[in-house]
């Protein structure tokens, strides 16, 4: 026997309004056509018993409609275990299923937590009114939205200009190895991302918006704090499937939400993969304002999995405390302080090290070996917390290395260390930088030398993510950065000769980023450039993702007169997709309520009367005529997602 659940179901899919075309329940439709009180809808639900009585009741033989208990009923995540927000009629924190006020647990949670906001980032003298889309959307709805889209506008960028793309490098294994920059929203253009490099980004560096009411970024609800970290929790969930397991992500800050945003990495990174967060001086001077002049920020560093690695910085001036007859060295020790790495899983690396207590070499250290001798001390990686650390070399690359690179060194307690001589001109990135090179100054005078003025606000400096690429990366490997701001990140990976990807939503992507890598291809000289040798060379792919409705929303912000916007609302209820909350002729029928309007509510409404799951055409649909893509199109985004992608 069904349940009320199953059969509300049942009963609800038999009005075609509240079906998807692949036969999903529509569910948050039905809960707008029982607000406006749908003759229909109330009509199904009268039909069927069970229904009935559980939400009709009878008051002197008038039948009552128990509209509240309906919309609770739906709203709870049995009838909707899929439901993607519960926050758009009640604002509130929830724990669980229930909201805190109805709760006696103590819970930390921010309001629209689970919605999905679009946004955008743009430099501080461009600033334009974010649109954040805090609709309640199913998961069907969410995959539409972010289902992988249609790119357009290949080209091509060398030293000798701009070509027509006719196809991607790709390695051994299939891999595209082009630098890519996108012209999108990050989100969307993140989540197209994924099938092709899922796993294979080395490093991912962001500067977001700040969210300091100077930085571009603003809201349309009064949840300040919560918009900004829904917007950052949408994109970083979805960049971290694209890290590889070794990978690292730097992300940029400042104290104005510093605190909110180590809570939320966290959460989706984890608290066992936090490695560190750096200060940066980036203002020696200090920014006076606020009652303490500001002269740092912060980057928060936290890893994929436990698989990563960082690599020490270069120090060519460096000297050594110690020489033998190979070169200078230092020490480190050769066990595996991290307890992640223990007998239970790397068995391979737990082995006896035995020390010949009395031959001690000029340095202070001591003979070693692999097997055990009459009088050589035996030595085990240490214990921590009770568990069995491991060494950081397997017993194989230890014979090779004995006496040579690894010895044996007494501690002041009398006990045994085994430790490796470290013979490289490098150091370990330290957790405070206040070398003049990372002075947010030299970013923006970098620019005006390249540009002639000034372009963008606070651009990092080149010397900054060179130290953050150094530390994470290797030639070849691949750099993401969605925020691609000025482009930055770019410019550094390109002369560093990494694989990078960028995006940026904004215009300005052609007369900065795009600009910039062109300077930097034709052998640009500032930043960094002398300390690599950089000379010139390589090249990189722009493309954009193909708009729809997004195109209809930036016509409707650059719209100057009121008779502008009914100009494309005409035109909207011809081509645009709609949301289906829309009633095209009953905004007619309303028309003088419209033109009463001030012209910033007027653009307010037109927005929201569009589908946001049509922003950019879907790969899925790129066969659909309406769209027009062009056959040229249709070839590379084929190349692009796979043969086997649609």
């Amino acid at each position: 026997m069904k349940n009320i659940f199953e059969q509300l179901t049942d009963l609800l899919k038999k009005d075609e309004r509240l079906v998807s075309q692949d036969g999903v329940l529509l569910k948050n439709q039905t809960q707008e056509l029982v607000r406006k009180n749908d003759p229909a809808l109330i009509k199904l639900l009268l039909s069927d018993k069970a229904t009935k009585q559980h939400f009709i009741y009878e008051v002197d033989k008038t039948l009552i409609f128990d509209k509240e208990k309906f919309i609770r009923f739906v709203s709870n995540k049995q009838f909707l275990p899929d439901s993607y927000t519960t926050f758009k009629n009640k604002i509130g924190l929830t724990a669980g299923d229930e909201y805190v006020s109805e709760n006696k647990e103590v819970v930390l949670a921010w309001p629209y937590k689970d919605c999905v906001l679009e946004g955008g980032m743009t430099k501080e003298d461009q600033k334009r009114d974010e649109i954040f889309y805090n609709e309640t959307l199913a998961p069907d709805d969410i995959n539409r939205l972010l289902d992988a889209k249609v790119f357009t506008n290949f080209k091509r960028i060398d030293k000798k200009g701009e070509h027509k793309l006719d196809g991607f490098k790709r390695d051994e294994k299939g891999v595209i190895k082009d630098n890519l920059i996108i012209k999108g929203n990050n989100l969307l253009a993140l989540a197209s991302l994924k099938k092709e490099f899922a796993g294979k980004v080395k490093l991912i560096y962001i500067d977001p918006p700040y969210n300091t009411g100077n930085d571009g970024f603003k809201y349309n609800d009064s949840f300040n704090h919560s918009s900004w970290l829904v917007f950052m929790k949408n994109r970083i969930e979805i960049a971290k499937t694209l890290l590889s397991n070794d990978g690292v992500i730097f992300v940029h800050c400042d104290n104005n939400e510093q605190a909110y945003l180590k809570v939320l990495m966290d959460e989706v990174f984890g608290r066992d993969n936090f490695i560190d967060i750096i200060t940066v001086v980036n203002n020696p001077r200090g920014r006076d304002y606020g009652g303490i002049a500001k002269m740092h920020e912060f980057i928060n560093v936290y890893a994929k999995s436990s698989e990563y690695e960082l690599y020490r910085l270069e120090e060519p001036n460096k000297e050594f405390p110690f020489a033998d007859d190979i070169s200078g060295f230092e020490i480190r020790e050769l066990r595996n302080r991290n307890i992640k790495f223990n007998d239970t899983n790397r068995p391979n690396l737990v082995y006896p090290f035995f020390v010949n207590s009395k031959k001690e070499d000029k340095n202070g250290f001591f003979e070693i070996g692999l097997e055990e001798k009459t009088g050589w001390v035996k030595v085990m990686p240490a214990k921590s917390q009770g568990i069995q650390t491991v060494w950081r070399w397997g017993k194989e690359k230890s014979a090779k290395e004995l006496n040579i690179n690894i010895c044996g060194k007494q501690m002041q307690n009398g006990g045994w260390q085994i430790v490796e001589k470290y013979r490289e001109k490098s150091t370990m990135a330290r957790s405070v930088w206040w070398d003049k090179n990372v002075n947010s100054e030299r970013g923006t005078l970098h620019l005006k030398e390249m540009f002639g003025g000034k372009l963008f606000d606070y651009p990092k400096p080149e010397e900054t993510l060179h130290i953050i690429i150094e530390m994470a990366t290797r030639p070849s490997d691949l750099v993401l950065d969605f925020f691609a701001g000025s482009g930055t990140t770019l410019a550094v990976a390109h002369k560093t000769r990494r694989q990078y990807i960028g995006i940026e939503q904004m215009d300005y992507i052609h007369e900065l980023p795009e600009s910039r890598l062109k300077k930097v291809i034709a052998g640009e000289q500032g930043g960094i450039s002398k300390a690599v040798k950089w000379h010139g060379g390589g090249d990189f792919i722009y493309i954009e993702l193909t708009k729809w409705n997004e195109e209809w929303i930036e016509k409707i912000r650059d719209a100057k007169t009121e008779k502008e916007l009914a100009k494309l609302w005409d035109e909207m209820k011809a081509t645009a997709f709609l949301s289906y909350k829309v009633e095209p002729k009953t905004i007619d029928e309303n028309a003088k309520d419209f033109a009463d309007l001030s012209i910033a509510d007027q653009k307010k409404f037109l927005i929201e009367c569009l589908d946001k799951n049509q922003l950019y055409v879907n790969y899925s649909e790129i066969e659909d005529k309406e769209y027009g893509v062009s056959k040229e199109d249709k070839k590379l985004n084929l190349e692009f997602y796979g043969k086997d992608s649609l």
